[in-house]
């Protein structure tokens, strides 16, 4: 298996990077903090996996080790390929993906495209074992619990989960749901 590659970006097409690996080009769909690492131009280190079927091989980059961690464990979701996984990958951090597993957060991966609400409740359900405790996770805590609420909330006010969260960010987490989510719309 191929799983790590040091070379120099010369080239993207629709499909993804193309690595110079001593005067070999390999092609590697990879997330967007390895395509702007590879927008420099120097040369760069990609975590890969090897992805094989019968009719194909293909790679695929990630920035560190965490993210292809994570990408592999997605493929083991019934359900989910590997265009599916990249893309769960590329949507966030890998920590933050991880947290949102952890605590059961389903509106995380829907906010994805190609993602469903039955996906993401499978992501949750079969993943959240396999990856125990996210670092500086110890339990549902009440703030993660109430940034939950108050993040939910936002979106259905027409929000995506994005948007939500950042407009939630630099609201203190200690305040109660309500009272986050008052802030959150005042600031709009």
């Amino acid at each position: 298996m191929i799983s790590r590659l040091r070379g120099r970006p010369v080239g993207r097409s629709a499909d993804g990077l193309v690595l110079d690996v001593n005067g070999v080009g390999y092609l590697v769909a990879a997330t967007p903090s390895v395509l702007r690492q590879a927008g420099s131009g120097e040369e760069l280190v990609v975590e890969t996996y090897l992805h094989v079927r019968e009719d194909t091989l293909q790679l695929y980059g990630f920035a560190d080790a965490e993210e292809r961690e994570l990408f592999t464990h997605l493929l083991t979701v019934n359900g989910i390929g590997p265009k599916v996984a990249l893309a769960v990958v590329s949507g966030s951090r890998a920590a933050d993906l991880r947290r949102a597993i952890v605590l059961g957060d389903h509106a995380r991966f829907t906010a994805i495209p190609g993602i469903g609400k039955k996906t993401a409740e499978r992501i949750v359900l079969e993943l959240k074992e396999k990856l125990g405790v996210a670092p500086g996770v110890e339990s549902a805590e009440p703030s993660s619990a109430g940034q939950l609420v108050a993040r939910d909330a936002l979106v259905e006010l027409g929000y995506t989960a994005v948007e939500a969260e950042q407009a939630l960010a630099p609201i203190d987490p200690e305040l109660p749901a309500e009272e986050r989510i008052r802030m959150a719309l005042r600031a709009a």
